[in-house]
């Protein structure tokens, strides 16, 4: 395995594959844990080579703390990728991917950006779409791999990709979960022991809502959800939201032959969690 610093010994590097070769990409901003590693390992499948770049992108952060907590694991990450046969790793500096102009690109992505985490982190997916764009130039895979868990950063990437006319396809890989349901993330390891013990709340909601889907009655999907975290001592709803699954359109009612997904983000004290789920 190989990890660069910089974007010239990168690209010298990836140069000398064979023209019949391709190239999988997995960005992430480090912390590594399964779940990121279970989209690696696809990525293994599907290419003859694959990168992982680490970087966290201070233009995605609506809140200076987050940045500054975020957690850096860079010496565990290597190892991590190196056991499952990455190939190449990127890691660059903030200098080193925005050349001293540390700002996001303004991009129309339809309103896709307007609903749910858009309208919670103000410039999040401009900042998200900005260094993935950068990312993708800077490597050019012939495939990009991204986490379901993320469902509407995958969308917001796929649009990008449109407006950009960048040639490359965007994998979405199933959500990795703990045994008992929890949606696997970087964050887990922040929630206290008694937040850890009530967090699989959140899936087995999404689950129920799905249930009670089947009868087509949005209000009463809607209410059930609320009122499962009114109850709950740990955990605060933040929003919960069944949308269409290619607009990301808010649904008030039921409208045969379309499909929908629940969205659901929950605050245990500090710290943020979501989750989705297919309903249809």
């Amino acid at each position: 395995m190989e990890v660069f610093k910089t974007i010239k010994s990168l690209q010298q590097s990836l140069s000398d594959n064979g023209q019949n070769s391709t190239l999988g990409l997995v960005p992430t901003m480090g912390a590594l844990h399964e779940g990121h590693l279970s989209i690696v390992r696809r990525a293994k499948e599907e290419n003859n080579q694959v990168i992982v770049s680490i970087f966290v992108n201070p233009t995605q952060f609506d809140k200076k703390e987050d940045l500054v907590n975020y957690p850096n694991t860079l010496e565990a990450d290597l190892e991590a990728l190196e056991s499952i046969g990455c190939d190449y790793v990127f890691t660059p500096s903030i200098e080193e991917v925005y050349q001293g102009d540390t700002k996001s690109e303004s991009f129309d992505f339809e309103g896709l950006d307007k609903v749910m985490e858009g309208q919670f982190r103000t410039g999040h997916f401009d900042g998200v779409a900005t260094i993935v764009k950068k990312l993708f130039l800077i490597t050019k895979p012939d495939k990009a791999y991204f986490g379901e868990k993320d469902y509407q950063q995958l969308l917001i990437i796929k649009k990008m990709v449109g407006l950009e006319s960048i040639p490359i396809e965007i994998v979405a890989v199933g959500i990795y979960r703990e045994h008992d349901g929890l949606a696997m993330s970087s964050r887990n390891t922040r929630l206290s022991q008694a937040q850890r013990l009530a967090a699989p709340e959140i899936y087995q909601t999404l689950l129920k809502s799905k249930k009670l889907f089947e009868n087509g009655d949005l209000t009463k999907v809607k209410s059930f959800v609320k009122n499962e975290f009114i109850q709950n001592k740990e955990l605060d709803l933040e929003y919960f939201e069944v949308a269409e699954i290619e607009s990301l359109k808010s649904a008030n009612e039921f409208t045969p032959n379309t499909k929908y997904r629940a969205f659901i983000a929950v605050f245990a004290d500090k710290v943020r969690l979501i989750d989705n789920i297919a309903l249809n």
